[in-house]
């Protein structure tokens, strides 16, 4: 069954032109209008369904004002969604539809509704924003912009589609302005840009490197001149379905971008936003090219946080995520310098980060790459796992130190006991450094008493004697009793510690707008929306 719709031909003054009408999809509509009744597609000889197709697609190039005046001309409005609405099940349901003379009007159907100005963002920018708290914008003229987004989808997944005819008028053009509207605050919006840009992606090959040029140049202009922009996450998104289907060996222009491009990416402060598919696609990379391994640790450990804790807990996610397919060899390159940005994670008074980086020690994975390399890595770590097991202030940290700790004894016992020795042998040279140190101040105070004019001069408070800096606490001198501590705190660990708890902080109880998060909840995905339509 096709659909009924008036002729809808807005009047246009004298004043104005075709381009003013058609320039966003906020333009209003005049409502004096003429109205022709089209006929139904099932009363026309098929011979005519054609010309009456063309005569729908150009009436839904009428543009209507859904912000400053959102109840005006309802009726119409109605009538543009029902149109279009059908053309999406006519296209979904019917073959050999897509003709030569429709491809420019399809795409000029696309171009007229959704190419248009975007307004400036209303949401604070960099790490002010946070997409659990701040609320998107809603596109108001979704009701339309959605079903012409379902509409080209369907044009373009359709068996009768041939990129080389519509390769005329989807050309480089058409995807810089598509790619301009991956901003837009709406993320229904940018969710159905995902999947229709990857859909040219996938089917016009002409396009394909300039594709990524642009997306490229997006990434850029976001990471060195306006850090914010709204749709890095699909982009990345997208790069990582590119990227899954590199072929092997990698191209060095594809190797660039992962050095220039991706790594730079975790330097922005609105990484939150966007972290999980920019860990995905750097994986992906690894996965292709082992011998790239080196280069990316070294890069993540040069963008590290010093300040930031929830982006180093960010950090320590993505680089578990690298050392689950690692190869062995490349591992050893790295470890050294690895593992000393984890001891100092491990000493993080921030309790979410030292606790990220010692589950570490629950990988199988990593834990045989640190067993195969303990004689390296035991002694980085040991000192850091040791004095914290003493000094840090939450509780589940000691437990989890003693934890790792007794998975190293359990490696290497000997290993272990030479660490602890050689820990206490530093302390003690460390006592006798500082001993040496407060003799002298003292000889020096003796000769400073010895002055005519000392009680002058001297403060009483400073006449104590210097401060004891030592905050490690007294040295376990058994090694044996450190054995059975960490034995005792492990076992006590595994009982208490069972339950996962989120390692980031939970989204605050705050007022939320209501019509916005219904409208959000109730937005179907459109690759989820194409797939529920090809089964039935």
């Amino acid at each position: 069954m096709f659909w009924r719709l008036v002729k809808i031909i807005p009047p246009l003054r004298n004043s104005e032109s075709k381009n003013q009408v058609k320039l966003s999809c906020f333009s209003p509509v005049n409502v004096s209008v003429a109205l022709t009744l089209l006929s139904v597609a099932a009363d026309v000889p098929p011979a005519e369904q054609e010309k009456l197709f063309l005569q729908k697609l150009r009436q839904c190039c009428v543009l209507f004002d859904f912000v400053s005046d959102p109840l005006s001309d309802l009726k119409w409005k109605e009538v543009k969604r029902a149109a279009l609405s059908e053309m999406v099940e006519y296209l979904t349901h019917n073959r050999s539809v897509i003709t030569e003379p429709i491809y420019p009007e399809v795409v000029h159907v696309f171009a007229v509704n959704m190419f248009r100005a975007l307004p400036p963002s209303s949401n604070p920018t960099g790490a002010e924003f946070d997409p659990e708290e701040d609320e998107p914008t809603l596109e108001a003229a979704w009701p339309h912009l959605q079903l012409v987004y379902e509409f080209f989808l369907r044009f373009l997944e359709s068996p009768d589609f041939q990129p080389n005819i519509a390769k005329k008028y989807i050309d480089q053009k058409f995807v810089m302005q598509l790619l301009e509207l991956f901003d837009s605050e709406d993320p229904r919006e940018r969710d159905f840009l995902k999947t229709t840009l990857h859909r040219i992606y996938g089917k016009f090959l002409g396009l394909r490197a300039y594709i990524r040029k642009q997306i490229n140049n997006i990434f850029y202009r976001f990471i060195y001149e306006t850090e914010h922009h709204n749709g890095i996450a699909e982009l990345l998104e997208i790069l990582g379905s590119i990227i899954n289907g590199f072929a092997l060996p990698l191209k060095e222009e594809h190797k660039i971008f992962l050095l220039k491009v991706l790594l730079p990416l975790h330097k922005v402060k609105s990484l939150s936003v966007y972290h999980p598919q920019l860990a995905y696609c750097v994986v992906q990379f690894l996965e292709k090219d082992s011998t790239l391994t080196e280069p990316v640790v070294m890069a993540l450990l040069k963008y590290w946080p010093k300040t930031h804790s929830p982006k180093e807990v960010m950090f320590l996610n993505e680089l578990e995520e690298i050392l689950d397919v690692i190869e062995p060899s490349e591992f050893v390159k790295v470890m050294e310098p690895l593992f000393r940005q984890l001891a100092k994670c491990v000493s993080s008074p921030h309790f979410q980060v030292a606790e990220r980086a010692l589950y570490y020690w629950n990988n199988e994975y990593i834990m045989s790459l640190i067993s195969d390399n303990a004689a390296r890595i035991l002694p980085i770590m040991f000192p850091s796992l040791y004095r914290n097991s003493k000094t840090h202030w939450n509780k589940t940290i000691h437990g989890l130190i003693y934890n790792a700790l007794k998975l190293f004894m359990e490696m290497n016992q000997k290993l272990f006991d030479d660490c602890t020795q050689q820990f206490r042998a530093e302390k003690n040279k460390e006592k006798a450094k500082w001993k040496e140190r407060e003799e002298a101040w003292i000889k020096i105070e003796n000769l400073a008493k010895s002055n005519p004019q000392f009680l002058m001069y001297i403060d009483s408070s400073s006449l104590s004697s210097p401060m004891d800096m030592e905050t490690d606490g007294p040295i376990i001198e058994d090694v044996m009793m450190l054995k059975k501590t960490v034995e005792e705190e492990a076992t006590q660990l595994h009982r208490d510690q069972r339950r996962e708890r989120p390692l980031m902080r939970r989204k605050s109880e705050l007022p939320q707008d209501t019509s916005t998060t219904k409208a959000l909840e109730t937005h179907r995905r459109a690759e989820d929306m194409i797939g529920a339509q090809d089964g039935h």
